[in-house]
C-alpha cells in the first residue's frame, strides 16, 4: 500500500501576531456584548488570555478568528452566570452595617470604617456577610445564591465577623 500523502500544517501564529490581527474585532465583539468599554477590555483581555493558554491545542490554525469569537463568547455567559450566582455588592452604598448580634462597640462604630475593613477582607467572607447584614437575606438565601450548603454560609458568617473584629481591632 502506497504512503498516504501527510498533511501539512501551517506553523502557529504567534501570540503578538494573533493580538495585532485580531484585537480590534475582538474587542468590537465584546463591546457588542456588554456595551461598555472597560467589562468589553476586560472580556477581550481575557479571551486573549485563554488564548495564551490554549491556543497551542488549535490544529486549523485558520480558524483562530473563530475560535477566539467561540471563546469570549463562552467567558461573556460565564460570567453572567457568575455575577447571577454571586451578585455584586456596591459596599459604599451601603449606608451602615447592621450588627444587631454583636458588641456595643461594633454597634457604635463608624460606618465607613466598616465598609473599608468589610472591603479588605477575603470574598469567600465578604460574600456571606454583605449579603446578611447588606442586602438582609437569609442563611437558606445566601446558600442559595452561593451555592454553598448552609453550614458553609454559618461558618462563614461566624469565621467573616471574626476576620472583620481583627481588621478593625475590636474585641
Amino acid at each position: 500500500m502506497p504512503d498516504s500523502p501527510e498533511t501539512v500544517t501551517s506553523p502557529a501564529p504567534d501570540f503578538d501576531t494573533v493580538v495585532k490581527d485580531y484585537y480590534t474585532d475582538i474587542f468590537r465583539f465584546a463591546y457588542s456584548l456588554v456595551k461598555n468599554e472597560p467589562d468589553a477590555v476586560d472580556l477581550t483581555q481575557q479571551t486573549f488570555l485563554k488564548f495564551a493558554r490554549k491556543g497551542h491545542q488549535i490544529k486549523d490554525h485558520s480558524k483562530v478568528k473563530s475560535w477566539l469569537a467561540t471563546t469570549m463568547k463562552r467567558e461573556f455567559y460565564n460570567s453572567l452566570r457568575r455575577e447571577k450566582a454571586h451578585p455584586s455588592v456596591e459596599i459604599e452604598e451601603a449606608d451602615r452595617l447592621d450588627y444587631a448580634e454583636d458588641s456595643k462597640a461594633v454597634q457604635s462604630m463608624d460606618a465607613s470604617l466598616a465598609m473599608d475593613a468589610l472591603a479588605g477582607i477575603e470574598d469567600k467572607f465578604r460574600l456571606p456577610l454583605s449579603l446578611f447584614y447588606i442586602q438582609g437575606l437569609t442563611y437558606k438565601e445566601i446558600a442559595e445564591s452561593l451555592e454553598i450548603p448552609i453550614g458553609t454560609v454559618m461558618s462563614r458568617l461566624s469565621r467573616g465577623k471574626d476576620v472583620l473584629r481583627a481588621a478593625l481591632h475590636v474585641s
